[in-house]
């Protein structure tokens, strides 16, 4: 394999997508990316094929239990999409580059619309565990951005524009299809820091007295360059404990994978809801 101190961080993208390409030589409109204990949505994919991260070149691979690490290719709700079983986070080590490679790699593949899972906490008082929370919008409380550098003048412009992150007629569709089939799902803002320690109590009152509605530690880097390059956002999390005061309690991950589990199976139907609608 070519090294990578050889190659432009753009001529690695082109490398990843080449790959790809010669084995999946469609071109998926629908990227999916499917965060902690939210693997289910596999089951109601026609898969075509699937590839490991660690054969695509240049790809990072996940370090995290809970995250499988391939690309899948297939049909949900009869569109063609390509999902990420497994995703990266930049308290793996990754620099936020390395954990938004994907997305760049999903651009050059044809994907114009990107939807994006995650488990969080629970920082509004009105939220259960394994309830559901469509983004509206987000605070980036990150210590670094993926656009940081010299921008990708091939992708998108030196400073895009972040009013409108998620899109308002699918956060506004994803609510009808919830509300139609007895789902309590709620909209908010997702908040996330670098981790990979949970929140102190004074770091979760903070976080709420900011505006925070959900907390975690992915998806918006993903969302931040997939604006970029202009592509639409559906982000919805699973809330898997709680954060308000007088409900945080020590946690385990066993216990995130259970309230995520709680959560998968609206998030799936609203997921395969939406995708059928584009």
């Amino acid at each position: 394999m070519t090294s990578p101190s050889t190659l432009s961080y753009t001529e690695q993208i082109d490398f990843a997508f080449e790959y790809i390409q010669k084995r999946y030589p469609q071109s998926p409109g629908i990227g999916i990316i499917l965060g902690t204990g939210l693997g289910q949505l596999i089951q109601h994919i026609e898969i075509e094929m699937e590839i490991p991260y660690e054969s695509i070149p240049f790809f990072p691979v996940s370090t995290v239990e809970s995250h499988h690490g391939k690309l899948i290719f297939g049909k949900l709700s009869g569109k063609s999409v390509v999902v990420m079983k497994g995703r990266f986070h930049y308290y793996e080590g990754y620099s936020m580059k390395e954990v938004t490679f994907p997305v760049r790699v999903m651009k050059k593949l044809g994907i114009g619309h990107l939807f994006v899972s995650n488990a969080a906490g629970g920082l509004n008082p009105d939220y259960g565990i394994g309830e559901l929370m469509i983004i509206n919008d987000h605070i980036d409380l990150f210590p670094e951005n993926p656009l940081r550098g010299k921008n990708l003048d091939a992708f998108g412009v030196r400073f895009p524009d972040m009013s409108e992150p998620y899109d308002s007629s699918l956060v506004k569709k994803g609510m009808e299809i919830a509300a139609a089939n007895g789902l309590n799902v709620h909209q908010g803002v997702y908040a996330a820091v670098q981790g990979p320690n949970l929140e102190t109590k004074a770091e979760y009152k903070y976080l709420r007295t900011i505006g925070g509605d959900a907390i975690g530690m992915s998806t918006i880097p993903e969302v931040i360059v997939a604006r970029h390059m202009e592509m639409t956002v559906f982000a919805i999390s699973a809330i898997t404990d709680l954060c308000s005061p007088g409900k945080v309690r020590k946690i385990s991950l066993a216990e995130v994978l259970a309230g995520a589990a709680k959560a998968e199976p609206g998030m799936s139907l609203i997921i395969r809801e939406l995708v059928k609608s584009l």
